[in-house]
């Protein structure tokens, strides 16, 4: 079944059914790096629903604010908004070892310095946590970033190392790549 782009995607993907390739359960802690105004946030809250939670961290607090409003809107009490720099170690504010996920969507072309984001990843996720990566195909020139700041899917796998394990990769849309790696 389509579901239709979400405003604040783009239009360039479709997160609800992308977020359906995560694995997430009721009671899950999700945080979203880099959440902007929260396309994946919202859809990922409903899912863990009032047992769960969803740290939403970006560095913009305009997209913070469109996130509560639409958090509000939907009657959600369980997404936790955080203004960060990932790029700081411990930026994000969450203990260690207390996500069961962590979501990196189109953050990743955004920093020259990736690795410290992936790290706070690691430390943030319990063990065997799930990582999830999405990020814009290279060599899909005309819309979106230029290539040269986009990282392919086999420089997100170097990136990654020996901290995670390949789970699978994710059917993300004609413009975006998705990987899920295991903490381990």
């Amino acid at each position: 079944m389509f579901s239709p782009p979400v405003p604040g995607s783009g239009g360039f993907m479709d997160p609800q059914r992308i977020a359906g390739y995560f694995g997430v359960t009721p009671g899950m802690k999700i945080a979203d790096f880099g959440s902007g105004a929260g396309y994946f946030a919202i859809i990922l809250g409903k899912i863990v629903g009032e047992n769960g939670t969803v740290s939403a961290i970006d560095v913009m607090d305009s997209a913070l604010e469109t996130l509560r409003a639409k958090a509000k809107a939907e009657g959600l009490r369980n997404i936790e908004t955080i203004r960060s720099n990932l790029e700081i170690p411990g930026g994000s504010g969450l203990g260690n070892d207390s996500q069961d996920m962590v979501l990196l969507a189109n953050i990743l072309f955004q920093n020259t310095n990736k690795a410290p984001i992936v790290a706070e990843a690691k430390r943030v996720l319990k063990p065997n946590g799930t990582l999830v990566v999405i990020d814009w195909q290279k060599g899909n020139s005309g819309f979106g970033p230029p290539d040269n700041l986009r990282t392919s899917p086999e420089e997100i796998r170097q990136l990654v190392g020996n901290d995670f394990q390949f789970a699978s990769e994710i059917d993300a849309g004609n413009y975006h790549f998705g990987l899920i790696f295991k903490k381990i």
